[in-house]
């Protein structure tokens, strides 16, 4: 009965985790009531009561600060100093940016919803389609939780599975940057640009700046994630700590340096980051809950010795999980599934002796390509909100970007190596 109304109240639209929370309350009422009621409330504030959980909200603060100091623009310089020269250029500098501002948020919705406001009009006003400037915008996006440091990266590592973050984050690298270069690849051979100066199309985004300029006002904001990933890999701190000194790094740079950020906008940006963090923490909660009724009623287990008894190989299993996530990537959140499913997945991952790191990656990846895709992708909700171009239109322009993410995910699935090179390199 629980389970039963858990699905009916998704699809009925009501958040996940008050859906959880609502199978919960069913559960408790059946047997020993008592009992079931302290359990379960015990357990949902345990998934809370973790210091490494920290990291959460602290690198969500980080990331509304480095967005308010005004380093957008700095970025998208440094970008067109690096692509903006190439054919089709404007678009180019849209995915690069991407990646390097993937450094600093870890956050797709974030990405999206900073880049697009400057790419998605200048686009169009240099012969870009707007729908696909708009549908370039969200795809490049799905590079922001890929590329550490990311918040589905620490919330996988911490909650779900245990694996390393440090070898995640590494992990996560390879696939980032190929991401980056299948998308300019796309864009390189089937985007046409019906621009009068395309030649001039970048010069923009520049905002006066002489190269060099550009790439000395870069240097900052890719200080951050230098120091935050290499901080954590060289065994100085904790990812908790990490964050925490990514927030000291963020206030540093928009109050002193760049003098972007006023005192009175801190309650404002303090404000946003804790709304957002409760978002996500939240759902730890309920899950946690929901997690212990499954390993209670040995619902793993049972999952665990049926898929063993009807999968006999790793790439059967690996091809039935990308098809299942990308699936369900259209009508959940993906950290919202991942906390869910990826509890029951990993260990019948392990069981068949495929990598946990690897397999963290693909989940990750999986998920993160459902913010793109229809009825209920985020990132494509943002991007529309800004190009007001209709969500029909959108969808038409992503579908070819949604094939290439599908093709690198087929990449790091099943040629593990691309995900697994660097922590191996580095020890993990």
């Amino acid at each position: 009965m629980a389970i039963l109304l858990f699905f009916v109240l998704v699809l009925l639209g009501m958040p996940l985790a008050f859906a959880i929370l609502a199978a919960m309350a069913v559960f408790m009422g059946m047997g020993d009531f008592p009992y079931h009621l302290r359990i379960v409330a015990t357990e949902t504030f345990k998934g809370l009561n973790s210091y490494p959980l920290l990291a959460i909200p602290l690198f969500i603060l980080a990331g509304e600060l480095m967005n308010e100091s005004g380093i957008t623009t700095r970025i998208i310089a440094f970008a067109n100093v690096l692509v903006g020269r190439l054919r089709a250029g404007l678009a180019l500098v849209n995915i690069w940016a991407s990646v390097i501002f993937a450094g600093l948020s870890g956050s797709a919705i974030a990405d999206t919803s900073a880049l697009g406001r400057v790419f998605i009009p200048e686009m169009e006003r240099h012969g870009y389609r707007r729908d696909f400037a708009a549908a370039l915008t969200a795809a490049s996006s799905i590079i922001g939780p890929i590329i550490p440091p990311s918040i589905p990266v620490i919330i996988y590592a911490l909650t779900v599975t245990g694996v390393s973050v440090p070898a995640l984050f590494l992990a996560g690298v390879v696939p980032g940057v190929l991401l980056a270069l299948f998308l300019s690849a796309y864009v390189l051979t089937w985007v046409k640009v019906d621009s009068p100066d395309h030649a001039n199309e970048t010069e923009a985004l520049s905002g006066g700046q002489t190269a060099a300029q550009a790439l000395r006002g870069g240097i900052l904001p890719l200080m951050m994630p230098l120091f935050v990933v290499g901080s954590i890999l060289l065994g100085v701190v904790t990812p908790t700590e990490a964050a925490s000194f990514a927030v000291g790094y963020a206030l540093f740079i928009g109050l002193v340096v760049y003098r972007n950020i006023r005192l009175s906008a801190l309650p404002r940006i303090f404000s946003a980051a804790m709304r957002d963090s409760a978002v996500i923490m939240i759902i730890i909660a309920a899950v946690a809950a929901a997690n212990w009724v499954l390993t209670y009623n040995r619902v793993p287990n049972m999952l665990t010795d049926w898929v063993l008894g009807a999968v006999d190989s790793q790439t059967s299993f690996l091809l039935a999980v990308m098809v299942l996530l990308l699936v369900v990537g259209l009508f959940l959140e993906g950290i919202a599934a991942m906390l869910v499913l990826a509890p029951i997945l990993a260990p019948i991952a392990v069981s068949l002796g495929i990598d946990p790191v690897h397999f963290g990656i693909v989940v990750i990846f999986n998920l993160m390509i459902g913010l793109i895709t229809p009825p209920l992708g985020l990132c494509l909700f943002v991007a529309e909100g800004i190009a007001n171009v209709g969500i029909g239109r959108l969808t038409r322009q992503i579908f070819p970007l949604f094939l290439v993410e599908v093709a690198v995910l087929a990449v790091i699935t099943f040629l593990p190596d691309t995900v697994t090179f660097l922590p191996r390199l580095f020890g993990y």
